[in-house]
């Protein structure tokens, strides 16, 4: 499980950092190198997202998005400086219990 959990984590900071380099790159005038960054953190996301022992594609990124949600809340709250509200942390468990059950449900 804590492998998992890893990935999920390296994964999520590979997109949200490579999204936000794009960003600042096309919306705030960073040079083009910012932007290129942003695609090889991109694309990193999508080959660390590969090494989760999970079976199922879908249900990995699945429960990656609620994983993504939680991060772009605390990648919002460290590096934008945008305090998170009530109804943002009761969002972000409400995701993070709706990836538990999806991931660790019993299957046959």
């Amino acid at each position: 499980m804590f492998y998992a959990i890893v990935l999920f984590i390296l994964a999520g900071i590979a997109e949200i950092g490579g999204g936000y380099l794009i960003w600042l790159w096309l919306r705030e005038a960073k040079p083009f190198l910012w932007g290129i960054l942003g695609g090889v953190s991109l694309a990193l996301y999508g080959v660390i997202a590969t090494f989760q022992t999970f079976p199922s594609f879908g249900r990995v990124y699945a429960a990656y998005g609620g994983v993504f949600i939680v991060l772009s809340v605390l990648w919002g709250w460290s590096i934008d400086k945008k305090t998170p509200d009530f109804y943002d942390w009761i969002g972000a468990g409400i995701c993070l219990v709706g990836v538990s059950v999806m991931l660790f449900a019993p299957r046959q």
